[in-house]
């Protein structure tokens, strides 16, 4: 299951969550996002039960983007226990989100 995110929820959803997270921060403009969009919708698919997967708008929701001085995109976080525990920038494909994951599971 794939989330959406907003800074309305942010808190509840992602740093409050029992679960790892996995947010991906995009816009609707940009082009690497759009090409891991399905990327991101696969790992939704393979590990849920297992992390919590949902999707940001940077342009709607400043606030959550600037909290983590998202700069470029797409920008992957990955957080575990309320916090930010790593992070990845660009179309890094399956593999690498994959590799980042385990740095939370």
């Amino acid at each position: 299951m794939e989330y959406k995110f907003t800074d309305a929820n942010f808190e509840e959803e992602v740093l409050k969550s029992d679960k790892p997270v996995l947010v991906d921060f995009y816009a609707d403009w940009c082009g690497p996002c759009k090409m891991m969009g399905p990327v991101v919708s696969q790992i939704a698919e393979a590990y849920d039960g297992q992390i919590k997967v949902g999707k940001i708008n940077v342009d709607e929701n400043r606030q959550s983007a600037g909290a983590y001085n998202v700069m470029s995109i797409p920008f992957f976080g990955f957080f575990k226990d309320g916090k930010l525990v790593t992070s990845a920038l660009g179309a890094i494909g399956k593999d690498g989100l994959e590799a980042k994951l385990k740095e939370i599971l």
